[in-house]
C-alpha cells in the first residue's frame, strides 16, 4: 500500500496545476475580451487576439514568476491543444455561398494574393532577410491569409516557438492597422483608379485581418465593404489547401532523410499534418448547408474567438522579450516588404481580373 500511494497520489497535483492554469489564462482571456471591447480598441478593428497576446506577453516577462510551476502546463494546453480546436471551428465563420457570390474574379483574386505573398515572404524572409524558416513562414502567413488566425494555424503545424508568433503578430497589428486609415485615403484621392467591384477585391484580397477589412471597406461603400468581406472569406478557405501543403512539405525531407538511414527521430514531423484543417473545412460545409441555427452558430463563433484569444494569450505568456530582439527589426522589415507588395502587387492583380473578367 506504501509504495502504491506515491504513484497514485502524483498525477493529482499535476492534472490540478493544468485545470488551474486553463483557468487562470480563461480569466486572463476575459479580461482581455472586455479591453478589446473598449471603443478606443474596437473602433481599431484591433481583435481580442491581438490584445491577448500583447497583454500575455507583458504578464510573460514582468509578472511570470508571479505564476505556480504547475500551471505551466495548463498554459501550454491553452497555446496547443485548445488552439487547434479553436482553428477548426472557424470553419462556421465561412460558407461557400457567400464566396460563391463574388465567383471567378474574387476566388483568382484571393489565390493569387495568397500564393504571391506566401512565396515572397518565405523567400524574402530566409534568404534577405536571414530569418529562420519558420519566422519567415509565420509572417508570410499573417499577410497572405487571415492576420493573426492564420499565424495561430501555422504556428499549431510548424509548432514552433512561441516568440516567432508574436514577431509575425506584431507585423499584422502594424500593418493592418495602417491600411484602415490609409486605404480608404488612397480610394477618396482618386489613387487607386478602382471602381466599386475593385475596391471590394482590393481590400479584401489584400488586408490582413477580417475587422480591418470590414473597417477600411465601410469607408468606401455598403456594396464595397460586401464585396471585400466575402473575398477576405474566401482567403481563410484556402488556409485548408496551404496547410495541407504545408504538413505534406514538411514531411517529405523527413522522409528522405529516413531513408537515407538517419535516426528517426524526424518522424514525429508526421504529426504536422494538420488534422484540424479538415475539421475547418468540414465546419464550412455545415455552415453552407444551414442545418444549424443562426443562434448555435453566432454561439458557436462566440465561444471560438474567445477560445482563439485564450491560445494567442497563452502563446504571450510563453513569449519572450529576449527571442523577440533578435530577429525583431528583421521580422519586420520583412513584414514591411510584404506590405508594398501587397499595395502595389495587389492594385495590379486587382486590375487584371477586372479586366479579365470585365
Amino acid at each position: 500500500m506504501s509504495t502504491s500511494s506515491p504513484t497514485l497520489a502524483h498525477p493529482l497535483p499535476s492534472t490540478r496545476g493544468q485545470l488551474n492554469g486553463v483557468l487562470f489564462v480563461a480569466l486572463f482571456a476575459a479580461a482581455v475580451t472586455r479591453v478589446a471591447s473598449l471603443p478606443a480598441i474596437a473602433g481599431l478593428g484591433i481583435s481580442p487576439l491581438i490584445v491577448g497576446i500583447v497583454a500575455g506577453t507583458i504578464y510573460g516577462n514582468a509578472l511570470r514568476d508571479g505564476m505556480p510551476e504547475s500551471w505551466a502546463a495548463g498554459v501550454n494546453f491553452s497555446a496547443r491543444k485548445l488552439l487547434r480546436i479553436a482553428v477548426g471551428f472557424f470553419g462556421l465563420r465561412v460558407s461557400l455561398q457567400e464566396i460563391a457570390q463574388v465567383g471567378l474574379p474574387g476566388l483568382v483574386e484571393s489565390v493569387a494574393i495568397v500564393v504571391g505573398t506566401l512565396a515572397i515572404g518565405t523567400w524574402v524572409g530566409m534568404k534577405v532577410m536571414k530569418l529562420d524558416r519558420d519566422t519567415a513562414l509565420l509572417t508570410a502567413a499573417g499577410s497572405a491569409i487571415c492576420g493573426a488566425a492564420a499565424v495561430l494555424a501555422f504556428e499549431s503545424t510548424l509548432q514552433s516557438k512561441p516568440h516567432t508568433s508574436a514577431m509575425a503578430v506584431g507585423s499584422v497589428v502594424l500593418f493592418g492597422t495602417l491600411s484602415m486609415f490609409l486605404y480608404p485615403l488612397l480610394y477618396r484621392a482618386g489613387w487607386l483608379h478602382l471602381d466599386t467591384l475593385g475596391a471590394g477585391l482590393f481590400f479584401g484580397g489584400t488586408i490582413h485581418e477580417v475587422a480591418q477589412v470590414v473597417g477600411a471597406a465601410s469607408n468606401v461603400s455598403p456594396e464595397a465593404t460586401h464585396i471585400a468581406t466575402i473575398v477576405k472569406m474566401t482567403r481563410v478557405m484556402l488556409l485548408v489547401p496551404v496547410l495541407l501543403a504545408l504538413g505534406v512539405w514538411l514531411n517529405r525531407p523527413a522522409r528522405g532523410r529516413v531513408a537515407e538511414g538517419a535516426h528517426h527521430a524526424q518522424g514525429s514531423r508526421k504529426l504536422a499534418v494538420p488534422w484540424f484543417a479538415l475539421g475547418f473545412l468540414m465546419l464550412v460545409v455545415v455552415n453552407s448547408l444551414h442545418v444549424l441555427p443562426a443562434v448555435a452558430t453566432d454561439t458557436a463563433n462566440t465561444l471560438d474567438t474567445f477560445a482563439l484569444t485564450m491560445a494567442m494569450t497563452a502563446l504571450g505568456i510563453e513569449t519572450r522579450v529576449s527571442q523577440i530582439r533578435e530577429a525583431g527589426p528583421r521580422a519586420l522589415t520583412t513584414g514591411l516588404i510584404l506590405y508594398v507588395w501587397l499595395i502595389a502587387g495587389g492594385l495590379g492583380i486587382t486590375w487584371a481580373v477586372e479586366r479579365l473578367f470585365g
